[in-house]
């Protein structure tokens, strides 16, 4: 019997690690073991996501909270040490791009304990971003690469990287989109948000660079309530926004902008799937609108998502408040057609487990 350690830390790797948890289900002579860093510490950001991707409760959960990025990794280093060092995992698996994910990756190849990555090979180009430096080791040791995309591909090979440490799979993300889709109805949130389908904008802010500084948030959300003079904008707000927004007295509910709190993910796939356009600094959700065909307006200056620009709905517009509005009026005229990126198929998570199957076989 081997055993595969799977990290999740922050609220999107749990999305992307139910299909893979599924799939590796009905694989024998494998026994799985879930560990939660605890990174996203509240129930709205994590706990209600066990419940609706029906992941067993994690048989660690290591409470590390929030802190510096130094201070998070060293304590999900410390606890996560531990609980390889008890159950001696033959495979550690992780997703995505967060502290988390870098952290139990360290961990593992100093113990000796092969790494996968879910969603390898992505690249924003920008090392101000703590989510690069955390792609950049995660990728530079992990043993099995999982990419989502051809550009993901080329990114690793660039690096140097072995092509026979590289598996395209798809986007795992896209596989929970497709489960879940058909349960996403508009009633699911219509009392907390009053707006008509097809009828608002969903925006979207947690990353430090677009909200920790008082002046670069002011100047978003005066834009945002421009904005909501033409068209509500529904703002789920992050626990870390929501913090700068009450420092520095912002009330919105009256111009336009709908301030609610985090919601789960089916309620959440709700509301954007019948969104007019998305506003957002996320990467999943780059994904997430290109695979439901919602224009899409990144708030950054770069994306490490660029295949949801190539061949999907998504277009990256930074932070200037007129540039954000000439995009926002040019989507409402004339928005992009959909198009999905080739492996985007709700499958992924089966390759991912026909290439976990492969790896850990005797060589």
């Amino acid at each position: 019997m081997k055993t595969i350690a799977h990290v999740v830390g922050a609220r999107p790797n749990f999305m992307k690690i139910a299909p893979v948890f599924e799939a590796l289900r009905r694989r024998p002579g494998l026994r799985q073991l879930l560990v939660n860093t605890g990174q996203h510490y509240d129930e709205a950001m994590a706990g209600i996501f066990l419940r609706e991707f029906g992941l067993p409760q994690p048989e660690r959960d290591l409470d590390v909270g929030s802190g510096s990025h130094a201070v998070q990794t060293a304590k999900v280093m410390i606890g996560f040490e531990q609980v390889c060092l008890e159950t001696r995992p033959d495979l550690v698996v992780v997703v995505g791009d967060v502290n988390s994910t870098m952290a139990a990756t360290i961990v593992a190849t100093k113990l000796g304990i092969p790494a996968a990555h879910v969603e390898a090979g992505l690249r924003s180009n920008d090392r101000t971003m703590p989510e690069e430096i955390n792609r950049i080791v995660t990728d530079r040791l992990a043993e099995l690469l999982l990419t989502p995309s051809a550009d993901a591909d080329a990114n690793l090979l660039a690096e140097g990287v072995a092509p026979d440490r590289i598996h395209r799979v798809g986007n795992v993300m896209v596989d929970t989109l497709f489960r879940f889709l058909p349960q996403a109805k508009f009633e699911r949130v219509r009392d907390r948000v009053r707006v008509e389908p097809k009828r608002y904008v969903v925006l979207t802010l947690h990353r430090p660079s677009n909200v920790d500084e008082r002046h670069r948030l002011t100047a978003m959300m005066n834009v945002m309530q421009t904005i909501g003079a033409r068209l509500p904008v529904v703002f789920p707000v992050h626990p870390r926004t929501r913090a700068r927004l009450d420092e520095m007295g912002f009330a919105a509910n009256g111009h336009g902008v709908l301030l609610t709190e985090p919601m789960g993910y089916l309620d959440f796939l709700s509301l954007t799937s019948n969104a007019r356009i998305v506003l957002t600094d996320s990467g999943g959700l780059q994904e997430e609108s290109t695979a439901l065909g919602v224009p899409c307006l990144t708030l950054r200056e770069n994306t490490e998502r660029p295949i949801t620009v190539i061949e999907g709905t998504n277009r990256v517009v930074g932070t200037d408040p007129a540039a954000i509005l000439a995009a926002f009026d040019e989507f409402m005229a004339s928005p992009p057609p959909p198009r999905c990126p080739a492996l985007w198929d709700g499958r992924a998570a089966i390759r991912i487990a026909d290439a976990i199957d492969a790896f850990m076989k005797p060589r």
